[in-house]
């Protein structure tokens, strides 16, 4: 799988690979964002999940890949602490502010600083027609935010700093995506970056959290744990998959459609859910559908 993936970087072919794993991606990452929602406290969500998914990745670490070089290893570590401040950052934002507001906006400032670091950190440049639609997608999935904020009634008197954190934290989305970029790229073979990542990364939030599990009923032990499994798997497919496209093709490109999973969570929401969509989100879902579709057609 790593030699094919090799021989894939820089071709037509690996674009169109890219394309499709971006898109993946952010489906998946839909798919988690409605994981950690729910019933449980997000904290608690998030360390199950962890948990999970570094338990599931270490006998791949320890017995299938590679190992990491002394360089490798330094990255690694570099990622380990910018994965913790933007779990503490996306958790505290939660917490404060519905979900329903706080997701859009931290996916909406995302790629709009993701293509900034990937020009500054991989020379990769946007043509004025692929930055129109990087304007057209973060207008979209910031509208959703505000036209949630309409209607949502809980936790208003919180939303102002959570909105400040969910900022935050679509920065350190970009910078996570940039570093993690530039740390598969340095990776002699990908698998041993991802594997070796997912062990490292699901140590420190069970460990963060291990006070709030005492007041944790019996009865909701094993929900929680059944999610924490489906969301790890989900996770490293997700994550998986965006940084496989960020080595096979643009950085700046794949972090753009990775933020359309605010569109495939509203699809879900329709298609699934039976939620009503109205004519307002029915036209913020076209407008991040179209800049998606602007950044990939002006490129």
């Amino acid at each position: 799988m790593s030699a094919y993936v090799a021989s894939l970087e820089g071709t037509p072919a690996g674009h169109t690979a890219a394309l499709f794993l971006a898109l993946l991606a952010a489906v998946l990452h839909a798919v988690f964002g409605a994981l950690q929602k729910g019933r449980h406290d997000p904290w608690l969500s998030r360390a199950a999940i962890d948990a999970s998914y570094g338990l599931m990745s270490l006998p791949f670490a320890l017995f299938t890949v590679p190992w990491p070089t002394p360089r490798l290893w330094l990255l690694l570590g570099g990622a380990f602490g910018i994965h913790v401040v933007y779990k503490l950052l996306q958790a505290m934002a939660y917490q404060r502010g519905a979900y329903t507001i706080v997701y859009p906006v931290v996916r909406g400032t995302a790629p709009f600083f993701a293509v900034i670091a990937a020009s500054l950190v991989f020379s990769e440049h946007f043509t004025p027609g692929q930055w129109g639609g990087v304007l057209v997608l973060v207008a979209g999935i910031l509208g959703l935010a505000v036209y949630n904020y309409r209607t949502v009634t809980v936790d208003r008197d919180t939303l102002v700093p959570a909105l400040g954190l969910a900022a935050l934290t679509g920065g350190f989305v970009a910078l996570y995506t940039t570093y993690d970029a530039y740390g598969i790229r340095a990776a002699d073979d990908p698998f041993t970056f991802l594997a070796w990542f997912f062990t490292i990364d699901g140590i420190f939030m069970p460990l963060y959290t291990r006070r709030r599990w005492r007041g944790l009923p019996a009865s909701e032990m094993m929900p929680l744990l059944r999610r924490g499994v489906v969301g790890a798997v989900v996770a490293w497919f997700s994550f998986g998959s965006i940084m496989l496209a960020t080595r096979l093709d643009k950085v700046g490109e794949a972090a753009v459609l990775r933020e359309t999973s605010t569109l495939w969570a509203a699809l879900i929401g329709w298609l699934l859910l039976r939620e009503k969509v109205g004519p307002v989100r029915l036209v913020l879902m076209v407008m991040i559908a179209a800049g998606a579709v602007l950044v990939e057609v002006a490129g």
